[in-house]
């Protein structure tokens, strides 16, 4: 998995050029779900198509979408039958997202948020034992207990813990160690967003001056050191160019510790 991935999203039909973009700059994680209501996923799959071929290969992309609840749906664009039972809906979803992504396998197939359902994770085993999928995750998953109850009762462990990055969760303190503890990777997402009053405190403008960075640079870098994956999704150029630049500088131990206090 790259340490830094990029984030489909919201990009509608101009998905294919943003896909082609992040790849052609550097980016070889691809984040999507499928899920038409937010993301575009045939977009994704047309986008990677047109990149492979010029020193790029499937191979070289770490690709991952969601299975997304009925609940999740746009009750207009629902990839699956809504009637089937949600085993079926899992194998359903998947096959659209093949479909979609022209590619045989994923990655990481990640749930994009808990479910009640107890066939659920098991349908996803099942595309794992088939070789279909090589990862599962989970997104959207903010209580500890229910991440600890996942991981302790599936039989194909969780790998890849997507979650919203921001304060009113604590940053998801207690989750991050309990990934840490089972290996599990945390993937962040809305990390910018968010966290505008991080971004423009003193401690991370003084530390950006320090390395003549932006504020955003030394808040990925510093999550890239403590083992967190952060998404991207920007629609810039400059801003790509700026995200996979992270891996040109490193925080020291001080700095560490100062951008901990503050997540």
């Amino acid at each position: 998995m790259p340490r830094i991935v990029y984030g489909t999203a919201w990009k509608g039909e101009e998905t294919d050029r943003w896909v082609r973009t992040a790849l052609e700059r550097g980016f070889r994680g691809i984040d999507t779900a499928c899920q038409p209501k937010h993301y575009h996923e045939p977009g994704v799959g047309a986008g990677i198509a047109a990149s492979l071929g010029r020193g790029l290969s499937r191979e070289d992309i770490y690709l991952q979408t969601k299975f997304t609840s009925l609940s999740g749906q746009d009750p207009e664009r629902v990839p699956y039958d809504p009637a089937a039972p949600a085993a079926e809906q899992v194998a359903q979803s998947f096959a659209a997202s093949q479909r979609n992504l022209r590619t045989p396998v994923i990655d990481c197939l990640v749930l994009h948020g808990p479910t009640r359902d107890p066939t659920v994770w098991p349908a996803m085993e099942a595309l794992v034992d088939a070789g279909a999928v090589r990862q599962l995750g989970i997104s959207n998953c903010y209580a500890l207990a229910t991440l600890r109850a996942l991981y302790e009762h599936a039989r194909v462990k969780p790998v890849v813990v997507q979650n919203r990055f921001h304060a009113e969760t604590g940053y998801d303190r207690s989750i991050r160690a309990y990934c840490r503890k089972h290996g599990m990777v945390y993937q962040s997402f809305w990390t910018l967003t968010a966290n505008p009053n991080v971004l423009t405190h003193r401690t991370v403008r003084a530390i950006a001056a320090r390395h003549e960075r932006t504020p955003a640079q030394v808040l990925f870098r510093y999550l890239t050191q403590i083992d967190v994956v952060p998404l991207t999704g920007t629609r810039s150029e400059p801003h790509m160019r700026e995200d996979l630049a992270i891996f040109e500088f490193e925080l020291d131990a001080r700095e560490c510790r100062e951008m901990e206090q503050l997540l």
